[in-house]
């Protein structure tokens, strides 16, 4: 006999991943009973537009709502019961314990199946008076309409952002633009913590050149209030009189319902799942900032809270929790990218710093050239450094900084190693040319064919922070090159334009360990053949040049 019972679906927590989840199963199963649990009071939302709606780029608060609680419930028939948190799952009688914070009443929700998406919470440390009026997170709807009605009372005071991530940087990118004078501190050595030193300091830059006291390697120790300012104290020693400040240094995943459930978590604390975002419970589904996604480049499970995936995950299990059938959720990458001012930043797969840090073994190689044809007018430069293994060539990561076009060529590299490609595959792409959008060898291929020539011996890169001490330096850049930027290095530097370099040859060391380097890594590739051709034993070039090296440089500590 055949059961005719709805599947009693219960969703905790909305945003992305719930929100996702509960459309998805709904357009699966229309006989489901979908009940959706929002702890605040608002379902779904576009937490990352918050910072943009704060600065008044974003000038209607309504447009941040991304799926209403009235729309949910007429067009998908979904029951959304917000200010609803969900506190007990009873596995055993498959229930879920929820209290209802508007009438303080408590009950128990059957259920056949379970999709967890409880995000995560912004780390609040407890550095004195941390909970005082003006000291705020942002992480929803409600934390923002507190940040917006407090900056209109103090006019234009000074702000502190502390944390120099993502949110960090949109927030005292906005608040710049809002004419507030901006300190921004940050406990790393650097911001952009994700990315290698010198595919940072741009974004630095941008931010210093555009007002903001930047502080790198400090942090708050104390906060304390008098009257209308806040005293901030930092490591340093110095004290920050403002009138707002803003903590973005990361978060911490919701997993307690989970863990009080006995569900398994992994190494990165969040919940564990497989391909069809299932828990340890086959019943119970999770997805979102508090679950673990296989990370592509290394195989391993590690929490990566970006909304993209905690899109594709909820829609996964929406679909799987009420058919028991769905595609299953691919590798994760880590795509993403930020705006500095004029300034764009990001990164997708693994960095130098990164593939040193889990044990693989990569090479990189950096290239920097413009983002269309250097012919039409608004070229700009993109800098591009691709990471790879020495062996196969195949593409493991890569980062983009520049004006124009990062999110373009860090999307394509993205797609490669979704599809498990190479450095030479990359080489061979066609991509979309004409001269307002591109050109005919684009920054990606030129950095596959650097690539390429280390792969098959024709080069040999060397990190921007290479120590020369040692080496025959070889710049081949023009006077007036080298005149305006020289190039940092720890021994002597031998300046050979390279169009005269056949001629010169005579006035280096051909048994000595050469290292060329020009502005971006163009010349000093042809400078490296024209060495190699004429019997000189080991030749280096440095990655992207002096460019790259000047960079590098200026991205090390006072204290180095």
């Amino acid at each position: 006999m055949t059961n005719t019972t709805p599947l009693k679906l219960v969703i905790v927590g909305g945003v992305a991943g719930g929100a996702s989840a509960a459309a998805r199963a709904r357009r699966m199963n229309e006989h489901a009973e979908i009940i959706l649990l929002e702890k605040d009071r608002d379902v779904s939302f576009a937490n990352c537009g918050l910072p943009y709606y704060l600065g008044g780029e974003i000038t209607d608060r309504n447009k941040l709502t991304v799926a209403s609680a009235d729309l949910l419930r007429k067009r998908f028939r979904i029951d959304v019961r917000t200010m609803t948190e969900a506190v007990a799952i009873n596995r055993d009688a498959r229930t879920v314990t929820v209290t209802n914070h508007t009438t303080n009443t408590t009950e128990d929700l059957p259920y056949d199946k379970v999709i967890l998406a409880p995000g995560a919470s912004p780390i609040r440390p407890p550095v004195g008076c941390d909970q005082c009026p003006g000291v705020f997170t942002l992480r929803n709807l409600h934390d923002t309409d507190d940040i917006h009605d407090h900056l209109d009372r103090i006019d234009n005071k000074h702000a502190l952002v502390v944390g120099g991530g993502y949110i960090g940087i949109e927030m005292a990118e906005q608040l710049v633009e809002r004419g507030h004078p901006v300190t921004l501190v940050e406990r790393a050595e650097q911001v952009l913590a994700l990315l290698d030193p010198e595919m940072a300091q741009p974004g630095a830059k941008a931010l210093t050149d555009n007002g903001i006291d930047l502080r790198t390697s400090d942090e708050v120790v104390n906060i304390e209030r008098s009257d209308n300012t806040i005293h901030a104290t930092l490591k340093s020693g110095a004290t920050l009189d403002v009138g707002i400040i803003i903590f973005g240094i990361g978060v911490i995943p919701n997993t307690k319902l989970a863990t009080d459930a006995g569900l398994d978590t992994g190494q990165t604390r969040g919940i564990t799942v497989d391909r069809y975002m299932r828990t340890s419970d086959p019943d119970i589904y999770a997805v979102g900032d508090a679950v673990e996604y296989v990370y592509g480049p290394t195989g391993q499970s590690m929490r990566i809270a970006l909304a993209g995936p905690a899109n594709r995950a909820g829609r996964i299990a929406g679909e799987h929790a009420v058919t028991g059938e769905s595609q299953p959720m691919g590798d994760v990458f880590g795509t993403s990218i930020v705006r500095v001012f004029n300034v764009a930043a990001g990164l997708t797969g693994l960095t130098a710093r990164s593939a040193e840090r889990f044990g693989i073994d990569a090479n990189t190689v950096t290239v920097i050239a413009n983002h269309h044809a250097g012919y039409f007018p608004g070229a700009k430069p993109v800098t591009l450094k691709l990471t790879y293994a020495p062996d196969t060539g195949k593409v493991l990561g890569a980062q983009a900084v520049g004006e124009q076009g990062i999110d373009k060529r860090l999307d394509v590299i993205a797609t490669l190693m979704a599809m498990n490609g190479t450095v030479r595959d990359l080489a061979n792409l066609d991509l979309a040319y004409a001269p307002p959008f591109g050109s005919a060898k684009d920054v990606l291929h030129m950095a596959a064919f650097a690539a390429s020539n280390q792969l098959d011996g024709f080069d040999t890169f060397l990190p921007a922070n290479t120590d020369l001490a040692d080496d025959q330096v070889v710049d081949v850049r023009t006077d007036a090159e080298v005149a305006k930027s020289p190039l940092p290095a720890e021994s002597a530097v031998t300046h050979i334009p390279l169009d005269d370099l056949r001629d010169r040859l005579g006035e280096l060391d051909a048994d000595r360990p050469t290292v060329v380097s020009c502005a971006s890594g163009l010349r000093s590739h042809v400078a490296a053949r024209i060495l190699l051709q004429n019997n000189f034993k080991a030749v280096f070039e440095l990655s992207g040049g002096a460019t790259i090296r000047n960079r590098a440089v200026a991205s090390q500590p006072a204290n180095a």
